[in-house]
């Protein structure tokens, strides 16, 4: 058995392996840059290297310093976790090269499945069911075209290198299919150094399910049966479930057959995942699932399995690297309940998603009827460097239903401030009806996502709680909640005013500030005396930076005439691009932007002026 490795990662997967790692009583070392100086994945491992600046391609993304730590640390074996580097085939075999035991699948096996075109014709020749499309090497944008108009609009261009959302665009006519090809290589090359490209059908009922598939070095391989990541915006998992709803015996038992075989066709080691994509207009048919990707990796969403069959599926990877055979066998494997899961990120979904960075002053997360998987704790600073996902909440119910609800009230009991979180629209994710009924397709927040997305507002009932505790005792006494004598009294509620209600005759507004948490959301009640009716709001006419990032593409010129939503320039930050429209019909007055510059959170990049 390995006595000691590196975890070459951070956050909440860098976390949870050094849970693993301790019950098994394995030596962990943690690697980690500058704005993780702090982290939690830091304080929890036996030994920490420090390898380089914030930026992940100057630290976790250098394979050189990642395995120099290994060795300064003594550590036996690398284990990737995901993202970053653990997709990288020459990583692996440089980490096998220097006599180091790799955590993870066969480099040839990585190279196999990392380019989804090669994939593809791969499993077609295994007797896979591949999604139709095109998957060759001819990347000139005019023959691409004449490919999507072949196959029939609506089509998906996906990166051949991509992974985790990026990468990926769906375009609904010809005319949108030039910008939609290039953002989508730019975005490929900025997040995997590739900008091909494949084409394939857009399914108009899809639901996105993969089957958990696990090999060893003794020539076994077993599923352990499918999760369902259908709920999904831009492409990326919100809330992942295993089983998958709707799924019958004999559908399950033909797809499980079928991810065993693609992970025996590239004699497959270690925790793979075999993801495919499901007509389901007519319900969930073996005949109508077809694949897409391979993930040679362990995935975000691996709780879920882990919660249905039992299985430490971090500890099977630490085994089977150790040379160990599997610890079961197919017919010891079965699904026990329901489990669904959460992605807890720091964005703001009512300002179209955009991350929330900063210091966490308050973070509390329920752990007592569910589970927590995290890599930050309070007073963790939230970078813009790495991705913003700061939590996974996941619960397991014996029916669906159960699993639902107890991960509702995980979120709703759940206080994250001043950093702004997903939680609001979360919750209501899980309480939209096509959900809790199990009718779930990738396009669902897409068509009802203007109702999930609408920021949060407390109800009056905890403002008045939150205000009337503010108020000194000596001035509460006498107060009686229903006495006639009411009055509204002006606050602040994060920036913005707000009349409450307050009881008692001639009640003196209190003189601090006071949080008020309800639903998973976190605002801050401030005096209105005590901050100013004025307020330091930009104009509406400002477009602010919403964080630091480089400017791509600048789409106006100062004095064009520009209408509502009409896009102005595009941010890349946290690897994704970020499209600024303009708020009104107007004049571009001022433009301070210009492509490949970097700017800072909340630089003024134009200004409109309203049209008159």
């Amino acid at each position: 058995m390995i006595q000691s490795l590196l975890i070459a990662n951070r956050g909440e997967i860098a976390c949870r392996i050094i849970r693993t790692a301790r019950e098994m009583g394995i030596r962990t070392v943690a690697v980690y840059s500058d704005a993780d100086a702090k982290a939690l994945h830091v304080r929890e491992a036996d030994e920490v290297v420090h390898i380089g600046p914030s930026p992940a391609r100057e630290s976790y993304l250098v394979g050189e310093k990642i395995i120099a730590a290994a060795k300064a640390s003594r550590a036996a074996a690398i284990h990737p976790g995901y993202g970053f580097l653990s997709e990288n085939a020459e990583f692996a075999q440089a980490v096998i090269d220097a006599g180091l035991v790799w955590v993870g699948p066969k480099p040839a096996s990585i190279t196999a499945m990392g380019l989804k075109d090669a994939a593809k014709t791969l499993m077609a020749e295994a007797g896979v069911p591949v999604t139709p499309g095109y998957m060759g090497a001819n990347q000139d944008a005019t023959f691409l075209a004449e490919q999507a108009a072949e196959i029939g609009y609506p089509v998906l261009i996906k990166a051949v290198a991509g992974g985790g959302g990026k990468g990926m665009r769906k375009v609904d006519a010809a005319a949108d299919f030039a910008d939609a090809l290039a953002s989508c290589q730019r975005e490929a090359t900025a997040s995997f150094g590739n900008d091909h490209v494949l084409i394939e059908k857009y399914i108009l009922t899809p639901r996105h399910i993969e089957v958990q598939v696990f090999g060893d070095t003794h020539g076994n391989v077993v599923h352990l049966f499918e999760r369902d990541c259908s709920l999904q915006r831009r492409h990326q998992k919100v809330i992942e479930e295993a089983p998958a709803p709707g799924m019958n015996e004999v559908t399950r038992a033909e797809l499980c057959a079928a991810a065993v075989r693609a992970a025996k066709a590239v004699d497959y080691v270690g925790a793979g995942t075999i993801e495919f994509i499901a007509d389901a207009s007519e319900g969930l048919r073996a005949d109508r699932i077809w694949f897409m990707e391979m993930n040679t990796r362990l995935q975000v969403e691996h709780p879920v399995t882990e919660e249905i069959t039992g299985v430490d599926l971090v500890e099977w990877q630490l085994r089977v690297a150790s040379g160990e055979p599997l610890p079961l066998a197919q017919d010891e494997l079965a699904i026990d309940g329901w489990a669904m899961e959460a992605r807890l990120y720091a964005e703001d979904p009512a300002k179209g998603f955009l991350p929330s960075t900063g210091a966490l002053e308050l973070f509390q997360l329920p752990e007592d009827f569910g589970r927590v998987d995290t890599g930050v704790h309070e007073g963790t600073e939230v970078s813009p460097f790495y991705d913003p996902m700061i939590a996974k909440l996941i619960a397991h119910g014996e029916t669906r239903d159960e699993a639902r609800e107890t991960l509702s009230e995980m979120l709703e009991d759940s206080a994250v401030w001043p950093v702004k979180t997903n939680s609001a629209f979360l919750i209501r994710a899980l309480d939209h009806p096509d959900f809790v009924a199990g009718k779930v397709d990738t396009g669902l927040i897409g068509r009802d996502g203007d109702a999930m997305t609408a920021e949060p507002e407390p109800s009056p009932q905890a403002l008045t709680n939150a205000a009337m505790a503010m108020v000194p005792r000596s001035l509460q006494a006498g107060f009686r909640l229903n006495a006639p004598d009411v009055r509204t009294t002006p606050f602040l509620l994060d920036g913005k005013r707000v009349d409450v209600a307050l009881h008692g005759p001639g009640t003196d507004e209190p003189a601090s500030a006071m949080l008020v948490a309800e639903s998973g959301s976190v605002w801050q009640l401030s005096p209105w005396r005590a901050v100013g009716a004025a307020g330091s709001v930009a104009g509406d006419g400002a477009i602010l930076s919403p964080m630091p990032g480089k400017i791509i593409a600048v789409d106006v010129s100062a004095g064009d005439a520009v209408t509502k939503g009409q896009r102005l320039l595009t941010l890349e930050a946290m690897k994704m691009e970020h499209t600024l429209t303009a708020p009104f019909d107007g004049i571009v007055a001022e433009l301070n932007a210009s492509p490949g510059e970097q700017v800072q959170v909340e630089a003024l990049l134009a200004r409109i002026e309203a049209a008159e």
